[in-house]
């Protein structure tokens, strides 16, 4: 019943930017700390960034630092990943998690 549906992936050049959106549902998505990972071809997945339940505190990726900000909406049981000066190795597919909760995932591919 706990839903996390991930949008906004798609193709990009290297400098450009694609903001990410998860909506979620089935659960009370303010008590939960929300988070971003990413999977390349033929790599493990990884943690991108997180944000507390109130959005307070953020913590990110080392090779994200700069370049992305995460950020939530209580009110609309949403987070977002806003993701600028893309790079090639940013390759990957994007997953919106809460808790034990997985999306789907959503791709994105940089490339010229």
């Amino acid at each position: 019943q706990v839903q996390l549906v991930e949008s906004g992936g798609g193709l990009v050049q290297p400098g450009g930017s694609l903001r990410l959106s998860c909506a979620a549902s089935g659960f009370t998505f303010s008590n939960y700390p929300m988070s971003w990972y990413r999977q390349a071809p033929g790599k493990e997945r990884e943690l991108v960034a997180s944000i507390s339940r109130t959005g307070g505190s953020t913590n990110y990726n080392d090779s994200v630092k700069g370049r992305f900000t995460i950020s939530r909406d209580n009110a609309k049981n949403t987070v977002s990943l806003q993701m600028n000066s893309l790079k090639l190795e940013d390759t990957a597919v994007y997953f919106c998690k809460s808790s034990i909760y997985w999306g789907k995932g959503t791709l994105v591919t940089v490339s010229s």
